[in-house]
């Protein structure tokens, strides 16, 4: 099968299109035949080590010293149940599923074997693969946010970074829960952030979101804190009596299950819709390394797998 290789950490150009053998599904596994991938921010921290120093050795210890242990990289994919391993049962062949999975890693290839208990669910009929690959990542982290902010209908919602993968969950979930939003992004993504359900939107570059007299419940940075620390110091500026701050780097996220049940549900009914910035050949690989790595892509970027 044909799959993406990361040779060292470094730049996207340690990526290298190479030639394996299928796996095959063990007990309890299912095996994917991948139609599409996600290239997410996490992808990028693992392939270039881009880590704060402090936590560099150790991800070295976690990951493999030199390289990547698991030198396939991906964690995100849609595609069809290829074949059932012994004692599998929760799917069968031609199945059309899509997940993710943090840990093993392995969807920038054709083939990929995982647990059928793991984060994989039946893909909603009214998506295709390469939208459904836009779902899982930023979906899944922004929920866990909102849950543990505990953003309930009425509250008053600030999303920082709104039109990221996380972002543009953020402002679509938000809003579904009945959820007051302001996002907050760049000039050219105002249009997509009010269509994704903000009521209010804020441009960076033309105003602060700290002026003003708007008092929020939640703020949420989906953007990460290395880029935005500057804006989370301003966040006590606006927050209401009570009010919580909250940011994507805060601890590792527990993804359940039910989450991801939960997000193709609302994206069969309409209420979550992928956005899809640049979809990449897997053997554009590199460059859309390279895309995603320069820091400004809308919502997602997706790899179609042939």
């Amino acid at each position: 099968m044909r799959t993406v290789i990361c040779t060292r950490y470094g730049p996207p150009e340690v990526l290298k299109l190479k030639d394996v053998p299928t796996p095959a599904p063990g007990v309890g596994e299912v095996r994917i035949r991948i139609r599409a991938t996600a290239v997410t921010s996490s992808d990028c921290y693992v392939r270039g080590l881009d880590l704060d120093p402090r936590y560099r050795l150790l991800a070295r210890f976690a990951l493999g010293w030199k390289a990547p242990r698991q030198p396939i990289l991906g964690m995100v994919l849609s595609g069809e149940i290829d074949a059932v391993g012994s004692g599998a049962t929760r799917f069968s062949e031609g199945d059309m599923v899509f997940g993710l999975d943090r840990h093993r890693f392995g969807t920038y290839a054709q083939y990929v074997c995982w647990p059928q208990g793991g984060l994989l669910v039946s893909r909603p009929a009214n998506l295709t693969d390469e939208e459904a690959a836009a779902i899982p990542y930023g979906g899944l982290l922004a929920l866990s946010l909102l849950r543990r902010a505990k953003v309930a209908a009425g509250q008053r919602v600030l999303i920082y970074g709104a039109s990221g993968a996380v972002g543009t969950s953020a402002v679509q979930l938000s809003a579904a829960f009945g959820a007051h939003v302001t996002g907050v992004c760049g000039p050219s993504n105002v249009e997509l952030v009010r269509s994704l359900g903000a009521e209010r939107v804020v441009d960076y570059t033309r105003e602060g979101f700290s002026t003003g007299s708007g008092r929020y419940d939640v703020f949420l940075d989906a953007v990460g804190k290395r880029k935005s620390a500057s804006a989370l110091r301003k966040a006590a500026l606006v927050l209401a009596p009570g009010g919580r701050r909250i940011s994507v780097d805060d601890g590792a996220p527990k993804l359940r299950l039910e989450q991801l049940d939960l997000l193709a549900d609302l994206a069969a009914f309409g209420s979550l819709r992928p956005v899809i910035d640049r979809v990449y050949p897997l053997e554009d690989i590199v460059e859309a390394h390279r895309y995603v790595g320069g820091g400004h892509k809308k919502g997602n970027v997706v790899v179609a797998v042939g």
